[in-house]
């Protein structure tokens, strides 16, 4: 399996991708929004025989009150579903922290499960002061710090980018 950033090529392999994993076509139409209008951008694709078996994207969020950090949030990320429970998607995450580290991200947020990106190092949000503009019980929205201390004396509302409110 190849981890790799995304070509225009892949485009329409990971719409197809993100219909099936997410049962409706918001997710697939998110990213393609956010190809256009969220900069910078991260988007990794899972290679296996040539074929889009994974997707992963990471697009910048705002934090209230602090309009200098540079924070990214990690979503989505959709894997076929015969690949799911092989390490598709860890790599995935994995191979984007890494991209966010180099691109000098200071911290990453999800809104995932609970049970999956601890092992990654993400931590309830909450621990650093953050929350989330929607909804959600404490334990599902997550931040993982890329440089250390980074959100040390920040707090705030975590802001998704107006794309996501098609979702």
């Amino acid at each position: 399996m190849d981890i790799r950033t995304e070509t225009e090529n892949d485009w329409s392999a990971i719409y197809a991708l993100n219909v099936l994993a997410f049962d409706t076509d918001a997710e697939a139409n998110l990213v393609n929004s956010l190809r256009k209008c969220a900069m910078p951008y991260i988007s990794l694709v899972a290679i296996v025989e040539e074929e889009v078996v994974g997707h992963i994207m990471f697009t910048p969020v705002e934090l209230t009150d602090f309009s200098s950090v540079f924070i990214m949030g990690l979503a989505p990320m959709a894997v076929k579903e015969n690949f799911r429970g092989v390490g598709v998607g860890s790599k995935l995450v994995n191979s984007g922290i890494e991209a966010c580290e180099k691109l000098g991200v200071g911290a990453i947020v999800v809104l995932g499960h609970a049970d999956y990106y601890p092992k990654f190092g993400f931590n309830p949000a909450s621990g650093f002061n953050l929350s989330c503009e929607y909804d959600v019980p404490d334990e599902v929205f997550m931040a993982l710090e890329l440089m250390p201390g980074y959100l040390s004396s920040k707090s705030g509302v975590v802001k998704y980018h107006e794309a996501f409110a098609s979702v």
